[in-house]
C-alpha cells in the first residue's frame, strides 16, 4: 500500500516511532469505559495501539488520501472515520454523553483544538497527545513563570495539565523544526466559577495585552483611569505573578465596579 504523502499545508508529520506511539496511547489507559475520538490520525501509527487497547474509538481527518489509507488499513475503523475539519465538528451531535479526545495533533491549530475542547469540557473529562514543546511547555506553565499566559490560564481553570515527556524532531517524518511534547489534561473538579466566564476571559486577556506592565496600567482599558482601587497590593503585580483564583478576584471586583 503506497504511503501518505505529509502535506506541509496541513501541517502534517508523521510519527515513525511506535514506542512513543505506545506511549501515547496510553495516557487514556484510565478511560476505557469511555469513547475516544483522535484527531489528525494521518497512517494511524497511533491508531493501531488505541485499537489494540479495546477503545471504542472515532477518528476525525481531513486529508483524503489519509483518509483512503485508514479504510484500507483499518477495516475495524469503516463506520468511525469521520472526514472533515475537527474544528467546525459538532462533538455534541457525534457523543451524547462523556468522551476523551487524543492525537498527534497538527501543530499549526493545536491552540485552535484545545478551545475547542474547552467549549466541552462538561463532556471532555481527558484530552491528552502531542504538540510542540514550546506549546506545552505554555499549557503546563504555573504562576511566575515566563511561559505563564492567557491559554494556561483559560485551559488551567477547568483542566489540570501534565507535561509528560519530550520528543525528538528525529522520529517524524518529515522532521518539524522544533522538539515536541506529550501532555494529559484532566478535568478538575471545578463545576462552575464563582464571577461571569466571559468577563474572566476578557480580564485575562487584557491584563496580558501589556504583560510586562503591572495590572495598574494593563487593566485601564477595562476599568478606566478613575477606578478607585488601584491603590490595593494586587495593582502591583504583573499578569504572569497571578494565580487563578486571583484573577476570579479581580473578575469580581472588575464586575462589581462595572456594574455598580
Amino acid at each position: 500500500m503506497r504511503l501518505v504523502k505529509p502535506k506541509k499545508a496541513l501541517g502534517q508529520h508523521f510519527l515513525k516511532d511506535l514506542q512513543i506511539a505506545q506511549r501515547i496511547a496510553d495516557t487514556l489507559s484510565d478511560y476505557k469505559d469511555l469513547p475516544i475520538l483522535e484527531v489528525g490520525p494521518g497512517m494511524g501509527v497511533l491508531t493501531q495501539f488505541l485499537i489494540e487497547a479495546g477503545h471504542d474509538l472515532s477518528v476525525v481527518e481531513l486529508d483524503m488520501e489519509s483518509v483512503v489509507y485508514l479504510e484500507r488499513n483499518f477495516p475495524v475503523l469503516s463506520d468511525k472515520i469521520i472526514a472533515e475539519d475537527f474544528l467546525r465538528l459538532d462533538l455534541g451531535k457525534l457523543f451524547p454523553g462523556q468522551f476523551c479526545v487524543i492525537g498527534n495533533y497538527p501543530y499549526n491549530i493545536s491552540s485552535q483544538i484545545f478551545f475547542k475542547v474547552l467549549d466541552y469540557k462538561d463532556r471532555i473529562p481527558c484530552c491528552s497527545g502531542m504538540i510542540q514543546k514550546e506549546v506545552a511547555e505554555r499549557l503546563a506553565a504555573g504562576p511566575g513563570s515566563k511561559t505563564y499566559g492567557i491559554i494556561s490560564i483559560l485551559l488551567q481553570v477547568w483542566y489540570d495539565i501534565e507535561y509528560l515527556f519530550t520528543v525528538s524532531e528525529q522520529v517524524f517524518s518529515p522532521p518539524p523544526k522544533v522538539k515536541s511534547a506529550v501532555i494529559r489534561m484532566t478535568r478538575n473538579k471545578r463545576t462552575e466559577l464563582p464571577c461571569d466566564e466571559k468577563l474572566f476571559q476578557t480580564v485575562v486577556k487584557t491584563s496580558f495585552n501589556q504583560r510586562r506592565k503591572t495590572l495598574r496600567n494593563s487593566m485601564k482599558p477595562l476599568l478606566g483611569k478613575e477606578f478607585p482601587d488601584y491603590q490595593l497590593p494586587i495593582f502591583d503585580k504583573r499578569p504572569e505573578q497571578l494565580s487563578i483564583d486571583q484573577f476570579i478576584e479581580l473578575t469580581i471586583m472588575t464586575d462589581k465596579y462595572l456594574n455598580k
